[in-house]
Parts: C-alpha cells; sequence; structure tokens
C-alpha cells in the first residue's frame, strides 16, 4: 500500500537566520523558528496525519513537538534523518569559506558530491542513509500519511537518491526547502512519487519566494 510522507525542514534557528553550515551542531531555535513550529501544528490538524517521525537534532525534535501535541502522536526518532555533518564548512557561511579558499568552494558549486567540503560526510552515503530512513518509514506505515521533520540538505540529497537524481546536482535541482515548508511524496515500495515540493505552512508565507540570492545552500 502506498504511504504518503510529508516532509518538513525544521524551523529557523540562529545560525540558518545568518545562512551558515548547521549539520550535526545542535542549534536552538529562534523565536520565529518557535513560531513556525506552531504554525507547522495548526497546518497539520485535519490532513489525516497517522505517525509523526523526527531527527534527533533537538532543532527536529523541538519543531515536531508542538505538531505532536497537536495531533496526539508520540514522534518516533529516526537516527538516518539527521543532517549532514559539514565537516570543514560546519558553522560557517559560503562567503566565509570562499574568502579562505575559493577553490574549495568553487568545486562544491559545480558538483556537490564530488566537491564535498573536506570532513564532510559524502553525499552519496547521505543519500543512502536518508533514503532508506524514509522507505523504512513507508514500509512501517503503508496505507497511512506520516509527517517527517528533518532538514533541508539531507531531505534534498534523500529526495534526490529516491527520485533518480544524481546526488551532486541536489544543490541545483533542488535549491532550497523553507522553513516548515512541506514536500509531500507517495513510496510504494521502490516507487517514489512527488507530489508537492517546499509548500508554505506558516500564514502570511503563501506567495513568498522559495529561493533567495545567496541562500541556496
Amino acid at each position: 500500500m502506498t504511504a504518503r510522507l510529508l516532509l518538513v525542514r525544521h524551523g529557523q534557528t540562529v545560525w540558518h537566520a545568518e545562512n551558515r553550515y548547521a549539520g550535526i551542531s545542535d542549534v536552538p531555535l529562534t523565536d520565529e523558528g518557535d513560531r513556525q513550529a506552531r504554525a507547522l501544528a495548526d497546518w497539520a490538524v485535519g490532513r489525516g496525519v497517522g505517525a509523526l517521525a523526527c531527527s534527533p537534532l533537538d532543532r527536529a525534535r523541538r519543531t515536531a513537538l508542538p505538531a505532536a501535541r497537536a495531533l496526539g502522536l508520540e514522534p518516533q526518532v529516526v537516527d538516518g534523518l539527521r543532517e549532514v555533518d559539514f565537516g570543514w564548512g560546519e558553522g560557517r557561511t559560503l562567503a566565509e569559506m570562499e574568502a579562505e579558499d575559493p577553490e574549495i568552494v568553487r568545486a562544491f558549486r559545480e558538483d556537490a558530491d564530488k566537491g564535498a567540503f573536506p570532513g564532510s560526510e559524502p553525499p552519496a552515503a547521505v543519500a543512502e542513509r536518508v533514503g532508506a530512513a524514509l522507505r523504512g518509514l513507508a514500509r512501517e506505515h503503508p496505507g497511512r500519511t506520516v509527517l517527517v521533520v528533518a532538514h533541508n540538505t539531507a531531505l534534498r540529497v534523500g529526495l534526490c537518491a529516491l527520485l533518480g537524481i544524481p546526488v551532486g546536482r541536489y544543490r541545483l535541482v533542488l535549491p532550497r526547502l523553507d522553513n516548515a515548508a512541506v514536500t509531500e511524496i507517495e513510496m510504494d515500495g521502490e516507487r517514489t512519487a512527488l507530489r508537492s515540493l517546499n509548500v508554505p505552512t506558516a500564514p502570511g508565507d503563501h506567495g513568498r519566494a522559495t529561493v533567495r540570492e545567496g541562500a541556496a545552500r
């Protein structure tokens, strides 16, 4: 039976407000991030959500909490949904990295897989673990709707793996997932269908540009 997965990037954090790479670092939500989490909970009510899963990182768990309370569900923490370890890029902006080593940033922009930051988790490995985590949730909840709260890069890389898109092109094909926005997929065995992409859940966010200069990490 087909499972419906609603993939959500967690709410805004202090580092994301500055467009810094927040991977395995546990960066807290901003007040805006908390507002986005509450708006996600309001949006989720009445959407037929029967299960809730999230990354183990605190920013994802905190984003999922209002929805869990509103839906009366216990969040299932899935380690495979954690964000990418960005290695050399962790906690930094692209501008800061480019000032130090423009060649590394150029290679990353051309192919995010072959040109991954030094010391970072290889995108191919990210694709394998995130894809496996999402397939596992689909198998565990056939015929149900699952709200999944995770991360910008992990979800984009996982989507590429599931949809047959070269992982190194994730920044070009899927430039950005907005905080607390929903991307819907349907999964049935090895088949994955993309139903919607980056749909805002917070009031006032509809119609907002989903990609802005300098924000495509």
